[in-house]
């Protein structure tokens, strides 16, 4: 097993734990009416319990954000195309913990596979 292996592996089983992690707390508030395809009223109601909820929600609002536009322009910037990108931002609604490590893995793979197609041609 290469070292690239080795690290995505890392990053796809702390992709998992984290969905582990998460989705119980997600589970519980949809029960509760919440709607976790409006992050908007997601980020809300995390926001109003206030003190660290609120931090953690208002830096991970941000990311999230940063991400969805990065990795669209970024998967058309290195020839996946836009389409990839939209993809895994429509991923990231199952969580960015879990999809950021899953595109790292993708993003890495298709370079390297483009780059050693691109040397034997």
């Amino acid at each position: 097993m290469t070292a690239q292996n080795i690290k995505h592996a890392v990053f796809l089983l702390l992709g998992i734990i984290a969905m582990l992690l998460t989705w119980p707390h997600a589970f519980d508030w949809m029960a509760n009416g919440g709607n976790i395809l409006n992050p908007v009223a997601f980020f809300g109601d995390a926001i109003a319990e206030g003190g660290t909820a609120a931090f953690l929600s208002i830096d991970m609002m941000i990311a999230w954000a940063v991400f969805m536009i990065w990795v669209v322009f970024d998967t058309h910037r290195i020839g996946m195309g836009m389409k990839w990108g939209w993809f895994f931002v429509a991923l990231s609604y199952i969580g960015v913990s879990f999809t950021f490590p899953v595109y790292l893995i993708v993003r890495e793979r298709y370079i390297d596979k483009h780059r050693t197609e691109r040397n034997i041609g």
